[in-house]
């Protein structure tokens, strides 16, 4: 393999691999280690899952990546009144420690690095993960993988919160703190700009709040007493990636490059990989049409493509028919091929940051920089993420931009090939995956089985002891782990956890 001469780029750019890690933060990056192929999955019962994850990993995924039904992001069991005709339908639903040793059956947990999109309950389910991991005989020190656990994002947002913004932040700091004592290898969260993206921000913005989110993070957990190359080193983030090719790059380098000038100037780490921005990819939901579906896979080529010139470390490909249900088999394979075909066909791999240098590209990441730096000073100017989570700055900014794009594609500015600019009368008929329609009553019988069998005092004593950490201020994992281990519900730990310490609703008129 040639080599290219890069005597001539400017000298401010630096080389992958060094800071401000611009160019990504390995000096050879793909050539080197490739980024995981972590397909998103999810749905109906913990053994149909279980099936879907088998096969693609029958087919060549290298990462698994859980997607929960809404009761289980809420913290509700499937028998719930308030999680009526919901379990199973947008993932897979988890009551117990029974459906997390399905969910994982005949599954490798020490090979396998692992990624749960779960938020407000995430200790719980992280809980679940490592007593399942133990019953395998494999050591805390051994798991890897990663618990989403941004809060902020969910007010932001995506609304799947559950208790005040300030036990929220204890839940995410316990679960830090945990993880780097007991799981030094899992990412302890991962702060998301693709919930705020796909809901209707710029890439500016998503850039912003999304570091803004991470700031807070880090200065909660430095506060609860912890060293910032403690836990930094396992911060990861969580992306977008929309159509505009160029745009989209060029933001991947502009965050890697201002969260390092971030964490340097305020936390001066000692360990360079505490301001090394690490981050997932996942291609745009919002920009797949039912309107001929099939042009989606080319949309998501082109947006995987611009994730791995922007230096991803894992990708998720979204299926072609995403817009219509959830993914059968057949277009969820579709979808890990883009992947392994961009891997394996194009020669993309083989060299670090090949549009560096590029006068387009630097001039779209440096405009890229400014305008996320003005943006997160304007939040600090208010008192940081927090403070402006519970005015809805945020979300007053998400929802403007949301309607000026949408203005655009209604007023023909901006074109959508198959909505509003070569577009058809007839679309094609499409049947997508169906549900099992009795996964709710099923669930439910099951939930009523193990609570008849299972040692109730011990089922008490879990609890009370959640309910004494939740009041002394002791780290609640532990005590969660042993109520996961007793057979005790996510359900029945949130309940306690509700009592102690309440619900929230988002300010009105934002």
């Amino acid at each position: 393999m040639s080599t290219i001469d890069a005597s001539d780029y400017d000298s401010r750019l630096g080389s992958s691999g060094d800071p401000p890690y611009r160019r990504g933060i390995h000096p050879g990056m793909y050539a080197d280690r490739l980024w995981t192929m972590r397909q998103y999955a999810g749905f109906s019962s913990p053994s149909e899952t279980n099936s879907r994850f088998r096969k693609l990993l029958e087919n060549g995924q290298t990462g698994l990546s859980v997607a929960f039904d809404l009761p289980t992001q809420l913290g509700l069991d499937s028998d719930d009144p308030l999680a009526s005709v919901e379990v199973g339908k947008v993932g897979v639903a988890i009551d117990s420690i029974h459906d997390m040793r399905q969910l994982f059956d005949q599954i490798d947990m020490s090979s396998i690095s692992t990624s749960m999109t779960i938020n407000a309950p995430a200790i719980t389910l992280l809980a679940f993960y490592v007593s399942v991991a133990e019953e395998k005989g494999i050591q805390r020190t051994d798991l890897s993988g990663t618990v989403q656990n941004d809060i902020l994002k969910e007010y932001i947002s995506r609304g799947l919160y559950i208790f005040p913004p300030e036990p929220s932040i204890r839940l995410t700091t316990d679960l830090i703190s945990w993880c780097a004592s007991n799981a030094p290898r899992c990412n302890t969260i991962s702060i998301s700009g693709y919930h705020m993206r796909e809901a209707g921000c710029t890439a500016v913005q998503e850039i912003a709040m999304t570091l803004s989110n991470a700031i807070y993070y880090v200065r909660q957990s430095i506060d609860k007493g912890m060293d910032i190359d403690d836990f930094a080193p396992r911060i990861s983030f969580f992306f977008a990636c929309h159509n505009n090719f160029l745009e989209e790059i060029s933001k991947f380098r502009a965050a890697r490059q201002l969260w390092y000038e971030l964490v340097e100037n305020e936390f001066s780490p000692s360990n360079p990989k505490s301001s090394q921005l690490r981050f997932h990819t996942q291609t745009s939901g919002v920009t797949l049409t039912a309107q001929q579906p099939m042009n989606n896979a080319i949309r998501v080529s082109y947006q995987a493509l611009a994730s791995v010139f922007g230096g991803t470390q894992s990708l998720h490909t979204n299926s072609f028919d995403e817009a219509l249900g959830l993914p059968t088999e057949e277009s969820a394979k579709i979808a890990l091929r883009t992947q392994q075909i961009i891997a394996e066909e194009i020669g993309v791999k083989d060299y670090a940051d090949p549009l560096g240098g590029s006068a387009v590209i630097e001039a779209l990441t440096d405009d890229l920089i400014d305008g996320a730096r003005t943006m997160i000073d304007e939040i600090e100017s208010m008192g940081g993420a927090l403070e402006c989570v519970k005015s809805g700055f945020q979300q007053r900014a998400i929802h403007e931009s949301a309607w000026t794009q949408l203005q655009r594609v209604e007023n023909g500015d901006e074109l959508v090939v198959g909505v509003n600019s070569h577009a058809e009368k007839d679309n094609p008929d499409f049947e997508g995956l169906l549900l099992d329609s009795d996964a709710e009553k099923r669930k439910a019988s099951e939930l009523d089985e193990m609570k008849k069998n299972r040692d109730q005092i011990r089922v008490e004593d879990s609890l009370k002891a959640i309910r004494n950490s939740c009041r002394n201020g002791s780290n609640l994992m532990d005590p969660i782990i042993s109520a996961a281990k007793a057979e005790v519900t996510v359900g029945e730990i949130n309940s306690i956890l509700r009592e102690e310490f309440g619900t929230w609703v988002a300010p009105s008129g934002v």
